[in-house]
């Protein structure tokens, strides 16, 4: 079946069937409100039929912008932060090999990130592997403001036009912005460089397949076409008109609601494929900051097993039952590896020789599975047949389209993200940042 693939059976230990399918009207009025745009955030609903609306020629597009920088750069750093950084993470991380930066031979770049955080160490050591290096950047930024990315941005810009003039460096900058206005704007028309959109009614979580995420993942090397058309196949299947039962985003917000209502407040994303580890940072933003609010919602965390179950694993098998996982399985791995006989046999494993490695592995994903059910914790699987550029593509979707549905069923706004303010405000009083005057006199008395 060319197609990620859903089973709840493992969480009907803590809900009945019933109690999932009583949602059956409440997510058809859901789909309604985001399919006819009545809904809260419905300003916001770019991301709904977007795979379906990417043209050819602005995958072309984005591919050329790419060639340039792949053919002119050893490396390229992207300064975006949130869903700027982490759909772009994930998706180049699951695609890629584990050490294709320690390639010396590379068909593509090494694409860095900055502007994700603030740390001076980071910056100064990113900054040292550049000098000498033929190097790009890729700046992501509706505003062009945001602390972070725009702070790295300039000093990377710096760093770039001294190594490489300012005409050069024009031509090895490239920005993803708004339409037509933010500060990025300004200084992209300002010093000509080339520029792709981020679209008003998308917001930062849900913006991986518009170029914010596309243009670094063509960078890297992805297959943007298969990625695109894996998530229109996924847009298609879970269409508005599609029955409850076969709609896998609408039972998968059905079930983890129907979980929450049952005390199940955390949702842990766990994954036996290493590759994954960003999908579950990524679906985390997603979630998190749709969600979050109101004194409600599903904390979203995250694993990599079985490194987890080595220490996490304790908590997840007798720690609080307030729990239920969501586990990513990957039928078939790239590569095979198969388990050499010893003849001391001093490690004991001479039982497993002769068997793929991912075999193991995939036991130890049957035992974790039957462990954590029978130690009361509920489990949704989601196959994955392959890790590759179609199924991610569809997963990016399924989750976006289920948080959507999901977020309504919780009765909140799952497109804005009001309580990411409170940290900036302060930061900003704190340092003294024109405009904020009587917040800095306030904070400073409290302080």
């Amino acid at each position: 079946m060319n197609t990620i693939r859903l089973n709840i059976d493992k969480a009907l230990n803590a809900v009945t069937r019933e109690q999932i399918q009583a949602f059956e009207w409440p997510v058809k009025k859901s789909l309604e409100a985001l399919h006819g745009g009545s809904g809260a955030g419905s300003d916001f609903l770019g991301w709904l039929h977007l795979p379906s609306s990417i043209t050819q020629a602005g995958l072309a597009e984005i591919e050329d912008a790419a060639a340039v920088l792949r053919a002119g750069c050893e490396i390229v750093i992207v300064t975006g932060i949130g869903g700027s950084y982490l759909g772009t993470k994930a998706v180049v991380d699951a695609l890629n090999g584990s050490f294709d930066w320690l390639q010396r031979q590379r068909a593509n770049p090494v694409l860095l990130h900055a502007g994700h955080n603030i740390g001076e160490d980071y910056l100064h050591e990113l900054c040292e592997l550049l000098k000498g290096r033929s190097f790009g950047l890729i700046n992501i930024s509706k505003s062009g403001t945001t602390t972070e990315p725009a702070l790295a941005f300039r000093i990377l810009k710096k760093q770039l036009e001294e190594a490489a003039g300012r005409k050069e460096a024009g031509k090895r900058i490239l920005a993803v912005t708004d339409q037509a206005r933010g500060a990025l704007r300004t200084l992209a028309v300002q010093e000509g460089y080339r520029t792709f959109v981020i679209p008003d009614n998308i917001g930062g979580r849900f913006s991986a397949l518009t170029p914010a995420g596309l243009l670094p993942m063509a960078v890297a090397g992805v297959d943007i076409r298969q990625l695109v058309a894996g998530a229109a196949s996924m847009e298609k299947r879970t269409a508005a008109e599609t029955p409850f039962t076969e709609n896998i985003a609408a039972l998968y917000a059905a079930t983890r609601n129907a979980l929450y209502a049952a005390g199940k407040k955390i949702e842990i994303l766990a994954n036996f494929h290493p590759k994954l580890h960003y999908i579950g940072e990524w679906w985390k933003q997603l979630y998190g900051e749709s969600e979050g609010k109101e004194h409600k919602g599903i904390f979203p965390a995250s694993v990599d097993f079985t490194a987890d179950l080595h220490s996490m694993g304790q908590w997840i098998q007798e720690g609080e039952r307030s729990i239920f996982e969501t586990v990513i399985s990957v039928e078939n791995p790239d590569c095979r590896v198969t388990v050499p006989t010893d003849g001391a046999d001093l490690d004991g494993l001479n039982y497993l020789a002769g068997k793929r490695v991912d075999e193991v592995n995939k036991m130890a994903e049957l035992g974790t599975q039957l462990a954590h059910v029978d130690g009361g914790v509920p489990n949704i699987r989601i196959t994955l047949p392959q890790v590759n550029a179609w199924y991610i593509g569809q997963l990016f979707y399924f989750f976006e389209k289920a948080c959507g549905i999901s977020g309504y069923l919780l009765g909140v706004n799952p497109f804005d993200q009001p309580g990411v303010e409170a940290y900036k405000k302060n930061m900003f009083a704190l340092l003294k940042k024109p405009g904020y005057e009587k917040e800095s006199a306030a904070i400073s008395a409290r302080l």
